[in-house]
C-alpha cells in the first residue's frame, strides 16, 4: 500500500459507480475458475496468497509491547468470499488473470486475518484498472474504456467465481461476502442478482461492504439490499456492514466522493464494526509497518518515541483509535478519532490518507485503510456471526 500514484487501493468511489454497474454481457473470453491458477485464495491452493505472515507487535500506551503470532484455522466452520479493491497495475484498462505485488499485497492487509474464522475464497478477476480509471477521471480515456461489454467484464468473472464456488466448494456452509472500493460495488451488485431470494440467502453469514457507499432508505436499514438489513448486533447474521472512514479532525469536504449518495431519499449506509448498536467504540486497527502509507504529515510515523520500529509486518496499538459513525452535512461516515496523549509513549498519528505527492487528498479519507483500522473488530464479529449462525441451523 501507498501514498497513491494516484493509489494502489483508492480510484473506487463514485467513478467506479458506471463500472460496477454496467449492464451489458462481457465480450472476452469467460474465465475459467476451476483452474486454481485464476483464485488469488482458495483451501489447499499451492502458494495461496493468503498464507502469510501476519506477524504483529501489540504497543502498550506505556510503550511495552508483545508479539501476536497468527494462525489461520483449516477447519473453519464458514467460508469468506472476497472481492479486492482497484489495485491493477496493468497498463490496459482491465487487468489480466495474473496476480502482481499490488494483488498479492491487498489480500496481506484485508482478508489473509479472516483465515482464523472461515475458509477464504478470492478470485483474481478483469478489474478496471489504476490506469483505465486515471485515463477517464481526467478525460482522456483508454481505447475500450468507455465500451459496455469491456466494463463488464470484471463482474461477469465475479460472478463466474461466485457460481463456482456454490457449485463446488459451499457444499451448504454459510459464507460471509467480503469487498472493498470497486469491490464493494461489485458486491453492490452481485448480491441483489445473484443472492436476494436464492437458496443461498439463507446461508449469508453477512455483507461486509467497505470502502463504499452502500445507499440505505433514510432512518431504515435496507435499500439497495432490500432484504438484507444492516448489522445491529454481532449475534445478527444474515446482515450488512458498511462504512467510509474520515479523520475526525477532517471530515469530508464537500467535494467528496465518499459518505453520500445520490439516489433521492437514500443516504450512504454507515455500520460502526466497534459499536454495531451504535456509538463509539475502540478500533482494533491492524496496520501495516514499514510501507510507505501517506499520514496527515506526509512522513512515515515512528510507533515508540525514540525507539526503533519493530520489524513485524503488523502493529497493532490498542486504545489509540476510537470510531463514531457520524451523521454531517449530507455526509454519513465513520470518524476515526486518534486518541493522542503526550503521556501516551506511542505516535499521535496514524498513516492511511490518500497523497498525490506532497499533497493529501482529503475528499478520499482513510480510503487506503478502511479495511486496516477496524480489522480486529471485523474479524471478531464475523467470528460471533459464526457462532450465531450455527447455533440457529
Amino acid at each position: 500500500m501507498g501514498r497513491l500514484l494516484i493509489g494502489a487501493l483508492a480510484l473506487a468511489g463514485a467513478a467506479l459507480a458506471g463500472v460496477a454497474h454496467a449492464q451489458a454481457p462481457g465480450a472476452t473470453a469467460r474465465a475459467d475458475y476451476a483452474d486454481r491458477a485464476n483464485w488469488l485464495c482458495y483451501p489447499g491452493k499451492a502458494n495461496d496468497a493468503c498464507s502469510v505472515d501476519l506477524t504483529t507487535t501489540i504497543i502498550n500506551a506505556d510503550g511495552t509491547s508483545r508479539v501476536e503470532q497468527f494462525k489461520a484455522d483449516p477447519k473453519a466452520p464458514i467460508d469468506c468470499f472476497y472481492v479486492y479493491p482497484t489495485v491493477s497495475t496493468d497498463p490496459g484498462v482491465l487487468s489480466d488473470l495474473k496476480a502482481d505485488p499490488a494483488e498479492l499485497n491487498v489480500v496481506k492487509q484485508q482478508l489473509a486475518r479472516f483465515g482464523s474464522k472461515c475458509r477464504i475464497f478470492a478470485p483474481m478477476y478483469r478489474q478496471f484498472t489504476l490506469a483505465g480509471l486515471r485515463a477517464m477521471m481526467t478525460g482522456q480515456p483508454l481505447p475500450g474504456s468507455t465500451d459496455p461489454a469491456t466494463r463488464n467484464t470484471g463482474y461477469q468473472d465475479v460472478v463466474d467465481a461466485w457460481n463456482h464456488y456454490l457449485t463446488h466448494e459451499n457444499k451448504g456452509r454459510g459464507v460471509v461476502l467480503i469487498g472493498h472500493s470497486q469491490g464493494s460495488g461489485v458486491l453492490q451488485r452481485l448480491i441483489p442478482a445473484e443472492v436476494e431470494g436464492k437458496p443461498i440467502q439463507k446461508q449469508l453469514v453477512a455483507a461486509l461492504i467497505l470502502g463504499s457507499n452502500l445507499p440505505v432508505e433514510a432512518d431504515k436499514d435496507t435499500g439497495t439490499f432490500k432484504t438484507i438489513p444492516l448489522c445491529k448486533s454481532a449475534t445478527q447474521t444474515g446482515c450488512a456492514i458498511s462504512y467510509v472512514t474520515f479523520r475526525e479532525t477532517s471530515p469530508p469536504p464537500a467535494n467528496s466522493r465518499f459518505g453520500k449518495v445520490q439516489q433521492p431519499g437514500m443516504v450512504a449506509a454507515c455500520t460502526n464494526p466497534a459499536a454495531l448498536g451504535g456509538g463509539k467504540g475502540e478500533l482494533k486497527a491492524y496496520l501495516s509497518n514499514g510501507e510507505n502509507i501517506a499520514s496527515s504529515t506526509g512522513a512515515t510515523p515512528t510507533w515508540v518515541k525514540g525507539k526503533p520500529n519493530p520489524t513485524t509486518p503488523f502493529v497493532a496499538v490498542p486504545g489509540l483509535i476510537t470510531g463514531e459513525c457520524v451523521s454531517k452535512d449530507g455526509f454519513n461516515y465513520l470518524s476515526a478519532r486518534i486518541n493522542a496523549d503526550p503521556a501516551d509513549a506511542r505516535t499521535d498519528d496514524i498513516n492511511g490518507d490518500v497523497g498525490a505527492g506532497d499533497l493529501i487528498l482529503k475528499d478520499w479519507g482513510l480510503h487506503l485503510i478502511d479495511a486496516n483500522i477496524a480489522m480486529g473488530n471485523l474479524v471478531d464479529v464475523v467470528g460471533e456471526q459464526s457462532k450465531a449462525y450455527r447455533a440457529r441451523r
